[in-house]
């Protein structure tokens, strides 16, 4: 076991470094793993990267329910960046967890990690790969989160499925990112009767199309205006009946709001850090009677728990990735490279010469 623990952080914008610290042994009722995956996401991650994250010159208040302005909540360096981890159990006094069980968590990117006692993971089912375990503890149950909100803003407090916000209904995504194709996947595996994937990247519509999903390419055709041609329900009824907004542009919410049929609800799971000048809720938001809800992987529907729980959602996601793993290996996770390779691929990225859908870190590498 290594003796040494490496994590990826910001000494400040722009300048990623390796910080170091002593391994921790596993204390009573927790366990120790050794980090196989660690997944990037980009979007979050970058608006720390370029210094733009609402966190650095703002601070939530718990009790109010706001962010206090001047007042950052976290300031450089930041020795912690992501949250989708897979790693191998190599010490455990956690008698529910046995050494060398593959577990998914939350907990950055890091060559290893010490859990306590109450912290939480999710044990992969054997034969399941490893490398979609990056999913499983909280990027899968963020989009499934989204479904949850559908089904509740449909049929209330009397959620049997996760699929009772879509099953049978013509279902628009924005965005093709890592969040808008598990989005999309979830809503076709719940049983919606058409689900479209709107996006401009050349990649991601590949990706979509290779996954079995309708594509429409903002670059040729706007995708209210398809959305509005394809599904008529009666006179002055056309629209999806419903829009998961997956992009943190609000151009994309606009679009998502634009697509719907009348009084129909848009769950956003997209994170916004501009202001939102394009946005004119006067216009097809008040005339039509829409709905705008948003869905936040910190909590579930009013009303729904405990049935419905963080726990749940870890296990519709192993669901999805035993039905649909091997298409999501072979056309979302596109860059799998080596730990150390770290940062130039932020590099890359945020000067956009590299346009990956999934980058993973492979500790081994």
């Amino acid at each position: 076991m290594a003796e040494t623990v490496r994590t990826l952080g910001l000494e400040a914008p722009g300048k990623l470094a390796f910080f170091t610290s002593d391994a921790e042994p596993a204390p009573e009722g927790g366990f120790r793993l050794e980090t196989l995956y660690s997944g990037l996401s980009a979007g979050t991650e970058l608006t720390f990267y370029k210094g733009t994250n609402p966190s650095l010159h703002s601070s939530w208040d718990p009790e109010f329910g706001v962010f206090m302005a001047d007042e950052p909540e976290q300031a450089y360096p930041v020795e912690r960046l992501g949250y989708m981890e897979c790693g191998r159990v190599v010490e455990s006094r956690n008698p529910a967890i046995e050494e060398g069980a593959v577990v998914s968590m939350p907990y950055g990117h890091k060559t290893g990690h010490t859990a306590g006692p109450g912290d939480a993971a999710v044990v992969l089912p054997g034969g399941l790969d490893p490398l979609l375990g990056i999913y499983v503890a909280h990027m899968g149950p963020i989009c499934a989160n989204g479904l949850l909100h559908a089904a509740a803003d449909l049929v209330g407090h009397d959620v049997r499925a996760l699929g009772d916000g879509v099953r049978g209904l013509n279902v628009l995504v924005t965005g093709a990112g890592v969040v808008g194709l598990l989005t999309a996947l979830f809503a076709v595996s719940h049983g919606a009767a058409e689900v479209m994937v709107a996006d401009s990247g050349t990649r991601r519509l590949a990706a979509a199309r290779a996954l079995g999903l309708q594509a429409v390419d903002e670059r040729d055709e706007e995708a209210w205006q398809v959305a509005k041609a394809r599904w008529r329900h009666g006179p002055s009824d056309r629209g999806a009946d419903v829009v998961l907004q997956c992009r943190g542009q609000v151009r994309s919410l606009v679009t998502a709001l634009r697509a719907l049929r009348p009084q129909g609800s848009v769950i956003d799971l997209a994170f916004y850090q501009g202001g939102s000048e394009d946005l004119r809720l006067g216009e097809e938001y008040h005339h039509n009677g829409l709905s705008l809800r948003c869905a936040q992987i910190g909590r579930v529907p009013r009303g729904l728990a405990p049935l419905w729980s963080r726990r749940r959602l870890q296990a519709e996601t192993v669901d999805l990735m035993q039905v649909r793993g091997a298409d999501i290996l072979e056309h979302l996770i596109t860059d799998v490279v080596g730990f150390d390779e770290a940062p130039t691929v932020f590099e890359e990225i945020a000067d956009r010469r590299r346009e990956p859908l999934q980058v993973v870190f492979a500790m081994d590498s």
